[in-house]
């Protein structure tokens, strides 16, 4: 059976063009639909960028105002604590004064033994030599000598028993006068009780020895005896600085810690001098 251009054989069907014509005005309205809604999305995107951009701004002005207040706060706390240290300082400075206003003999005997001791700590290397508690314990060290009676007090001759057994209560009265003052309370409440303790146990009122004496208390030991030895009293001169430490090397290891009495050791006497007479 022939077959030709005629024949009836099924072939491709064309589409029409006004058919494809719809097709792509349809497929373009959609893309303009699509672009249209990202356009409104863009847009929003943007506006809550700027709004949060703007709480950001905000929010970094108000950390700043923040951070100017604490800033201002803190000088004004900084100077309060200074202040209130000055307090401290001169608080304890008058106690002092008041307990050698009993004995005119002993005047400036706290300052100069607070002196050499935060001079013997620094030598020491030891950070109680920057601590205001440590400076406090060494002027207020004879305060419990207030409720000794001028009678055992100012005797020129030696104390019987019993006059010593009430002398020797004055660290422990002295440590009970300041318990309840909470800037003298801690290290400085520790010099003023354990300040005549002796490094082989001898010493009172605790009979403490070896390093469970407090540190600062076997400084000032060093120091106390020191400024003892080169002060004339009524009834003995003053020692030269030589004689001074020859005694305390002597006594070294059994009334004064061995560290402590090697690194008063390393201090000029020039530098005890001008602490002597300042």
């Amino acid at each position: 059976m022939a077959s030709g251009p005629h024949s009836s054989g099924v072939g491709p069907k064309s589409v029409p063009l006004p058919a494809v014509r719809d097709r792509a005005q349809d497929e373009l309205e959609g893309l303009r639909v699509e672009l249209a809604r990202l356009r409104v999305e863009l847009a929003a995107t943007q506006g809550e960028l700027e709004a949060r951009v703007r709480e950001s701004e905000a929010k970094e002005v108000q950390l700043e105002r923040y951070a100017a207040d604490l800033r201002e706060i803190f000088k004004q706390e900084r100077a309060r604590a200074l202040e209130l240290q000055r307090s401290y300082i001169v608080t304890v400075r008058a106690l002092s004064n008041a307990v050698e206003a009993r004995d005119a003999y002993t005047a400036k005997h706290a300052e100069r033994v607070a002196a050499y001791g935060l001079t013997v700590a620094r030598a020491m290397g030891v950070a109680l030599a920057d601590d205001p508690a440590t400076e406090f314990g060494f002027l207020l060290h004879d305060v419990g000598k207030v409720a000794i009676p001028d009678g055992i007090l100012h005797k020129p001759g030696p104390l019987t028993t019993e006059e010593r057994a009430v002398m020797e209560r004055h660290p422990v009265i002295g440590a009970e006068i300041i318990a309840e003052i909470p800037f003298l309370a801690g290290d400085a409440a520790a010099v003023i009780r354990s300040h005549h303790e002796r490094w082989d146990g001898s010493g009172y009122p605790d009979r403490l020895a070896g390093d469970a004496i407090p540190l600062a208390a076997r400084i000032f030991a060093v120091a106390d005896v020191f400024d003892a030895l080169t002060t004339s009293r009524p009834y003995r001169t003053a020692s030269s600085f030589a004689e001074a430490r020859e005694e305390i090397i002597a006594v070294s290891g059994r009334h004064f810690d061995p560290v402590v009495a090697s690194a008063f050791g390393t201090i000029p006497d020039a530098v005890l001098a001008a602490l002597a007479s300042p």
